[in-house]
C-alpha cells in the first residue's frame, strides 16, 4: 500500500511539473512574441536608471522578466553592455531629455561602475540633464550619482560616505571542530586564497596588500567625486574618514547633495526643466523598455569584425557554465576568432578572480597562437587576477581601469584530509588496497606523507616558475623583475600600471579602439561577440534542475548541509589553482 501511494504521489508530482513547465514555455513564447516589435519613446521622456539588479558583462534575453515561483526564480540581471548602449543611445535621442538616476544600492564591481559613470559623463556633453534621487544610497550608487546636475536626498534618507572595506571569512575554527585537516601548498608570500583554511585572521602580508589596493581604489574614487562636485580631495577625505555625513542635511552641507527633498520634488524639477506642467505625468522610460528601442547607428563592414570574447567567472577545466570560464569553450572561441577571415582583431574581456592553473594555461596557449595572425587586446573589468591575469599577460596590450583589481601572480593547492571527520563525526572508516605506496594519491581520506607533500609542492613551484616566466616574457621584463611584483600580491589598476603589469587605463571601448587602430579599421567595423550564450530556456531548465537537486541534498543532509557545501567548494577546485582570495567583496 505504501509503495502504491508513493507511485500515485510521484505521478501527481510529475504531472504538476509537466504542467508548470508547459505553462512557463507558453508564457515565454507569448512574452518573446510581444517583445519583438520595436519600442517607441514619446516626446519629452526621461530615461530612468534604477540599476537594482546584479550587473553582469553581457545581458541575456529573458522573456519572463521578474517572474518567479518558489525555486523557479526568473529574476534577470542587468547587462553592462545594454546599460552603456542605452545611455549612449539616449544622448542622441531627441525624445529623451535627460536621465533620472533613481538608485538605492548598486550591485556591481568597481570596473563596471567606472564604465557606467564614464558613459554618464559623456551623456552630459549633449547638454541634457542628469538628476539623481536617493533615500538610502550606498557608496557605489553615490559614485554614479556624483556626476548628476542635481542630487536629491530624502530628508529622512541616508547617504553612505565612509570609505570602502572588505571582509574575509576564516574557517580554521570550523575545520578544527569538524576534525578536517587541510594540507596547504602555495608559492608567494601574498597568496592569501588559502589563509581562511589555516588561519583565524589575516596574515600581515595579506593585510598589507589589501590595505594598499583598497586605499588606492578609495583615493581614486574620492578624487573623481571631488572633481565632479567641485570639492577638493582633502575636504572629501575628511568627510569620509570622520563620517561627517550622518544625516541628510550633512550631505548638503558638505556639498555631496544639492537638494534635500522628496521624490516628487525631484520629479517636479525635471518637469520644470522640460516645460511640462506640474499636473501632468512625467514620461519615465525604464531601462528594461528603452534597451529594446531599435538602434539606428550605422553598422560597419561585415568583412571587418572585431571579436569581443567575454570571459567572466571562475576559470575551470572543461566546458564550464555560462557564469564560468571553461577552458574548452574559450579555447574554441579563440580558435574560431583566429580562423575567421572577417575577424581582424580580438578583444579579450576578462572579469575573473582566476581558478584552474591548467585551464588558464590552455587558454594562454590559444591566445599566443591567435597573436601570430591578428592582434589580441586584453580588457580588464572589475578584476583580472591570478588566472585572470594569466590570460591577459599573453595579449599584445592590457587595458585596465584605475580601480580594477589585478595581479595576484601566485599558485596554490589544497588537499583536505577528512579521515577524522568521517571517523569521529560520522562513524565512517575507510580501508584500501593499493598496488603501490602512493597509488591513491591524491586522496581526502588519509593524511599525506612528507614524501607526497614534497611531490605536490614541487609541482606548485614548477607552475609558479612557468607563470612568472610567461608573465615576464609577455610584459618585456626579466623573470626576477616580474617576481618583485608577483608572490601572489594583488594590485589596483593604478598600482599595476606603475609596475608595468598593465599598459593603458580605460574600459572596453578603449580596448576596442586600440584593436581597430592596430589593423586600420577605426571607422569601418562591426563587433562579433563570443562565445555563444545559452538561450534563455537552455539556461532556465539547466538551472531549475540544479536547484531541485540542491534542495533535495539539503533536505537529506539537514545540519550536515553546510559541511557538504564546504566540501563541494574545495572539491570543485580541481588541480592546482591560480586565483584570488575567497569571495573578495568590496563594500
Amino acid at each position: 500500500m505504501l509503495n502504491f501511494l508513493r507511485y500515485v504521489l510521484a505521478t501527481i508530482l510529475g504531472l504538476f511539473i509537466f504542467f508548470f513547465l508547459g505553462l512557463l514555455i507558453m508564457v515565454g513564447i507569448i512574452a518573446a512574441s510581444a517583445s519583438k516589435g520595436d519600442v517607441t519613446v514619446t516626446e519629452n521622456s526621461v530615461l530612468e536608471l534604477k540599476l537594482d539588479k546584479s550587473i553582469v558583462e553581457r545581458e541575456q534575453e529573458n522573456p519572463f522578466g521578474d517572474f518567479s515561483i518558489g525555486f523557479f526564480s526568473m529574476n534577470s540581471n542587468d547587462g553592462l553592455d545594454q546599460i552603456k548602449a542605452s545611455i549612449r543611445r539616449a544622448k542622441t535621442d531627441d525624445n529623451v531629455k535627460g536621465i533620472f538616476l533613481n538608485m538605492r544600492f548598486v550591485d556591481a564591481g568597481m570596473g563596471k561602475l567606472e564604465e557606467i559613470r564614464n558613459e554618464l559623463i559623456d551623456f552630459k556633453e549633449s547638454g541634457k540633464f542628469i538628476v539623481s534621487y536617493g533615500d538610502m544610497t550606498n557608496e557605489k550608487a553615490y559614485y554614479l550619482s556624483s556626476v548628476a546636475d542635481k542630487i536629491y536626498l530624502n530628508p529622512m534618507g541616508t547617504l553612505e560616505f565612509n570609505g570602502i572595506s572588505s571582509e574575509v571569512f576564516f574557517f580554521k575554527g570550523t575545520l578544527e571542530k569538524l576534525d578536517i585537516e587541510p594540507t596547504i601548498f602555495k608559492v608567494g608570500e601574498f597568496k592569501s586564497a588559502v589563509e581562511p583554511f589555516f588561519l583565524d585572521k589575516m596574515s600581515d602580508a595579506n593585510r598589507e596588500q589589501m590595505t594598499s589596493f583598497l586605499n588606492s581604489i578609495n583615493d581614486y574614487q574620492l578624487r573623481k567625486i571631488a572633481e565632479a562636485r567641485g570639492k577638493t580631495y582633502e575636504e572629501l577625505k575628511k568627510v569620509s574618514d570622520e563620517v561627517l555625513v550622518r544625516e541628510a542635511e550633512d550631505a548638503k552641507t558638505h556639498g555631496l547633495a544639492t537638494d534635500i527633498g522628496y521624490y516628487d520634488e525631484a520629479i517636479d524639477y525635471m518637469k520644470e526643466q522640460m516645460g511640462v506642467d506640474k499636473d501632468k505625468k512625467l514620461q519615465l522610460v525604464s531601462l528594461g523598455k528603452y534597451k529594446k528601442v531599435k538602434d539606428t547607428e550605422k553598422s560597419g563592414s561585415a568583412k571587418n569584425r572585431i571579436a569581443v570574447i567575454y570571459a567572466e567567472g571562475d576559470i575551470v577545466d572543461g566546458e564550464g557554465g555560462d557564469d564560468e570560464i571553461g577552458s574548452m569553450r574559450y579555447a574554441e572561441a579563440l580558435r574560431n576568432a583566429r580562423m575567421d577571415k572577417n575577424v581582424k582583431a580580438v578583444v579579450l574581456r576578462i572579469n575573473s578572480p582566476g581558478g584552474s592553473a591548467l585551464a588558464s594555461d590552455v587558454m594562454w596557449r590559444e591566445i599566443q597562437e591567435t597573436r601570430k595572425v591578428k592582434p589580441v587586446i586584453a580588457s580588464m573589468s572589475d578584476m583580472a587576477a591570478s588566472g585572470g591575469y594569466y590570460m591577459a599577460m599573453g595579449c599584445d596590450t592590457i587595458v585596465a581601469h584605475p580601480n580594477t583589481i589585478t595581479g595576484s601572480i601566485g599558485v596554490f593547492g589544497i588537499v583536505p584530509n577528512f579521515e577524522n571527520f568521517f571517523k569521529n563525526k560520522l562513524g565512517i572508516t575507510v580501508d584500501r588496497v593499493s598496488t603501490g605506496k602512493h597509488s591513491d594519491l591524491p586522496t581526502v581520506t588519509r593524511a599525506m606523507t612528507p614524501f607526497e607533500k614534497e611531490i605536490v609542492q614541487r609541482e606548485i613551484n614548477k607552475i609558479y616558475e612557468v607563470f612568472t616566466q610567461k608573465a615576464a616574457d609577455g610584459r618585456g621584463m626579466s623573470q626576477d623583475q616580474l617576481k618583485e611584483f608577483a608572490s601572489g600580491r594583488v594590485w589596483s589598476g593604478i598600482e599595476a600600471k606603475e609596475r608595468n603589469l598593465v599598459d593603458v587605463h580605460g574600459g572596453l571601448e578603449k580596448a576596442i579602439e586600440i584593436a581597430a587602430a592596430r589593423v586600420g579599421i577605426e571607422d569601418d567595423y562591426r563587433i562579433k561577440e563570443l562565445p555563444r550564450r545559452k538561450t534563455f530556456f537552455e539556461e532556465m531548465f539547466g538551472e531549475a534542475g540544479s536547484q531541485v537537486k540542491e534542495r533535495a541534498v539539503k533536505a537529506e543532509l539537514g545540519q550536515l548541509y553546510p559541511v557538504y557545501k564546504m566540501y563541494k567548494k574545495v572539491e570543485n577546485m580541481q588541480g592546482i589553482q591560480t586565483r584570488m582570495p575567497y569571495e573578495l567583496t568590496i563594500q
